[in-house]
């Protein structure tokens, strides 16, 4: 992106420089303690249906956020997305505003910085980012490209639902009054393709998309449409199934959310509001003895590499679950001192989490479940994470003798994720690099079918 090149790791030293005005403007006006973010961000981004170009959009947006705390008290208030809100004026009256709010805060024994002796040291370079020197106009080529080759991929696609191809750079710096200043410049680049297909009076939608660091790593606009397309025009047919119990296989790009709910109710968050099912779960076995969920956050050119988390401690890799058992919590330094644990180094999420896979492809999974439900698509926000019930709309294929025999659509999947996690068969070794979540598909013995 030609217009780009100024939000990279240039920018840095310009926003370490303001981190350091936010935070000696706020121990100015009296607060007793303070940590800063600012970033800066810039993107492009094309969209295409129907052979015709839809929207070109390019943003530019940078602000700060802001808490400060005056003695146990908190107060957080943060900027507008514009350049302008920025300057001294904006920064004095967003500092007065989160020193009002901490004023008429109770006291808080958890609250405050990090110890200062947590703070990251050795903050390595991971290779985050890659400026994409590309015009709107290879943008929108690349897209009508994609869009293209989905319509010449079958006849039964009669319509399209959307093409858009996005460049992503920016800058974000973290720091507060212990010292503390790291940041990091990275890049997402990204081109998806939605398709509708059509036939005997029904029609069925589907996608396909790619994301990498670098744009020029995107997978070929072609094939990305030809995917769309196949998945699309495959379910075609779809119908419900009877009501059954049956193994379910949830394709690798759903697999990663099963990880994340069970994330979410590792996290500190969760657990010190009493708010999670696996709470108290620490050093029980809750995975089959061969599953380890370990956190790699020191990885190159990776979605979810970082030096340091929201709360400026050094990042290291690290298991949450070991041959099956949960070892780790995911804790901030708020949520840790809430539970009287110390902090994992997890403010704000997980960094790179991989989880442990077999040397079966999802063809092999399919044969080794025989009977069953592939999922490919799920619907709604079905898990309570206070009981652990999870209930979800779901479409897919139905599997006999181990291959795939019709599309489904309009049913419900339901179990309880404790029963779930144990009964996880097999992971398979088709990952999912697109996301911080790196896993396979994943093979259920068995879950609650609700069809007709």
């Amino acid at each position: 992106m030609s217009a780009a090149q100024s939000v990279g790791p240039q920018a840095l030293p310009a926003l370490q420089e303001q981190v350091e005005q936010i935070i000696a403007e706020a121990k100015r006006q009296g607060a007793s303690a303070c940590e800063v973010a600012v970033s800066l961000e810039q993107g492009l981004s094309t969209s295409v249906r129907q052979r015709e170009v839809e929207t070109v959009e390019f943003n530019r947006d940078q602000g700060f956020g802001i808490t400060l705390y005056v003695g146990q008290r908190k107060g957080s208030a943060s900027t507008s997305a514009s350049t302008s809100a920025s300057g001294p004026e904006a920064i004095r009256e967003t500092v007065a505003a989160a020193l009002a709010i901490a004023k008429h805060t109770s006291e808080d024994e958890a609250s405050g910085l990090a110890d200062a002796a947590l703070m990251a040291r050795d903050l390595k370079d991971f290779d985050l980012y890659h400026a994409w020197d590309i015009t709107p106009e290879q943008a929108i080529e690349k897209a009508l490209a994609c869009e293209a080759a989905a319509f010449d991929t079958d006849s039964r696609i009669k319509n399209a639902d959307g093409t858009t191809l996005s460049t992503h750079q920016g800058c974000r710096v973290y720091g507060n009054s212990h010292g503390f200043i790291g940041g990091y410049a990275s890049t997402r680049h990204s081109l998806s393709c939605v398709m509708i297909a059509e036939a005997d009076g029904q029609m069925q939608r589907d996608y396909w998309y790619d994301v990498s660091r670098q744009g020029e790593l995107l997978a070929d606009p072609v094939s990305i449409g030809q995917r769309a397309a196949q998945r699309a025009a495959s379910r075609l047919g779809a119908r419900p199934v009877p009501t059954c119990e049956v193994p379910v296989l949830f394709s690798a790009e759903l697999a990663g959310g099963l990880f994340g709910s069970f994330l979410g109710a590792i996290s500190g968050g969760n657990l010190y509001r009493k708010s999670s099912f696996l709470e108290g779960a620490l050093g029980q076995k809750l995975f089959p003895e061969w599953l380890t969920l370990d956190e790699r956050p020191h990885l190159m050119c990776a979605m979810g590499s970082s030096a340091f988390d929201g709360d400026g401690l050094a990042t290291y890799a690290k298991p949450f679950v070991e041959n099956g058992e949960l070892v780790s919590y995911v804790l901030g330094t708020y949520a840790g001192r809430k539970l009287g644990l110390p902090s994992t180094a997890n403010s704000g999420g997980v960094h790179n989490l991989f989880v442990t896979h077999g040397d079966e492809d999802q063809a092999a999974l399919l044969r080794r479940m025989g009977r069953g439900l592939l999922v490919t698509e799920l619907m709604g926000h079905g898990l309570n994470m206070v009981t652990g019930d999870y209930s979800r709309g779901a479409a897919g294929f139905w599997v006999e003798n181990g291959e795939i025999q019709f599309a489904v659509q309009e049913v419900t999947i339901a179990g309880n994720m404790r029963d779930m996690f144990k009964q996880i068969v097999a992971v398979g070794n088709d990952l999912e690099l697109r996301s911080n979540i790196r896993t396979g598909s994943v093979l259920i013995e068995r879950m609650t079918v609700a069809g007709s």
